[in-house]
């Protein structure tokens, strides 16, 4: 078919074309003289998209999950406790991870379409005395269910308790597109990966660490060998790696700094905001609803949008997907079948979501979703209109 394909799901998402240019180069040296004078900039400026000011942060060839293993066993030891919560297939699986690791995990269940039970962590750190409770893990914003936690609350329930745990915070689907705060929110150990906010391909796994993470390595009993801190902060203060790193996707990588730099990190906050809005104005018009039980749980990044009974959202994914060249995100877990989702983060504007809207609007109506055509489309355009950048508004 004629056209692009487009892209819709909540990772990996759409690559600038400027960052494709970066890594289409030959094959380079990464052992020459000059390769620190390249790489230690990486690592700078990956900081300042998490906005730590006083750790230090790691690029791991791998994916998110390589960097969550990292955090765990370079700060942690077998059998230490630790507060969690589930409620979406991602926290689910950090939940898996720690529970493989042997670690003693106090899960807290909490509804799927809710975040981060802040209030009940309260309790439960207020509660030991002994602080038994080595790290609070976070999924900032929960992609299965766009739903997207207060981390900033669980830090000063952290705080009000006078509690020492670590702060763990699963960032890969927010950080660099959602407000966060590392270093003032206190987050020992922040993870991201490369194929959401940061613009790139899969392939690099990045780890943001506090001075009190870097400390809590020198004790921990875990073995670790591939993602190690100490390996990594030896080739690192060098400007090297301790083993082959993704050559090409640290160009990229490069030109996707430069582009985070260029528009302003609050810049893209506020355009992942107005964007999700014009999504949720669609969602409202369709006279459907988003997973997210409250309008505090909405995600900036990606609409859980559930389906009427009798429709399955697998079909709409199906539907756009060979209909109208759209990828959108299947319901995951205990949501397939019940909800298809819209990432709206990266490299988006506008008149692409627009496209976006159509193409689930389209799907819906052919699966039988009696909506009015034009409705989603109408209202997100409109929101789009009239919260336009001042440039923008200005010209016209």
């Amino acid at each position: 078919m004629a056209g692009f394909n487009q892209l819709f799901v909540p990772g990996p998402t759409n690559v600038p074309e400027t960052v494709r240019q970066a890594m289409n180069m030959p094959m380079e040296d990464m052992r020459a003289p000059d390769y620190p004078s390249f790489t230690r900039g990486l690592f700078t400026d990956l900081m300042k998209v998490f906005r730590n000011e006083t750790g230090r942060a790691f690029i791991f060839p791998s994916s998110g999950t390589g960097a969550w293993e990292s955090a765990i066993t370079n700060t942690l030891s077998p059998g230490d406790r630790v507060l969690m919560s589930r409620f979406g297939q991602f926290s689910h699986l950090w939940v898996d991870m720690a529970e493989r690791f042997g670690l003693d995990v106090d899960v807290v269940d909490a509804e799927w379409g809710t975040g981060v039970p802040v209030e009940i962590y309260a309790e439960r750190l207020a509660a030991d005395k002994q602080h038994r409770i080595k790290a609070v893990f976070v999924t900032h914003n929960e992609t299965a269910t766009g739903v997207t936690s207060d981390v900033g609350a669980v830090r000063a329930a952290l705080n009000a308790a006078k509690h020492p745990a670590l702060l763990f915070v699963d960032g890969v689907s927010s950080v660099g597109s959602i407000d966060f705060r590392q270093e003032e929110w206190g987050v020992d150990c922040a993870v991201s990966g490369s194929q959401k906010g940061f613009m790139l391909p899969p392939g690099l796994g990045f780890l943001s660490v506090s001075q009190k993470a870097l400390d809590a390595a020198k004790s921990a009993k875990y073995s670790r060998c591939y993602f190690s801190f100490e390996d990594q902060i030896r080739a690192n203060d060098t400007g090297y790696f301790p083993y082959t790193p993704a050559v090409q996707l640290l160009r990229g990588m490069r030109a996707a700094l430069d582009l985070i730099q260029e528009e302003g990190l609050d810049n893209i906050f506020e355009r992942h905001h107005r964007l999700a809005t014009g999504v949720r104005k669609a969602v409202d018009a369709w006279g459907l609803r988003v997973c997210a039980k409250e309008a505090k749980w909405n995600s900036d990044t990606v609409s859980a949008i559930l389906v009427p009974e009798g429709i399955d959202s697998a079909d709409v994914v199906r539907r756009a997907f060979h209909g109208y060249q759209t990828s959108l995100g299947v319901g995951l877990n205990k949501v397939a079948g019940k909800v298809f989702r819209i990432g709206h983060l990266g490299w988006v504007n506008e008149v692409m979501m627009c496209g976006a809207i159509s193409a689930a609007e389209m799907s819906l109506r052919d699966c039988g979703v009696k909506i009015q055509p034009g409705s989603g489309v109408g209202a997100a355009l409109e929101h789009y209109r009239l919260s336009a950048q001042p440039a923008v508004a200005k010209a016209a």
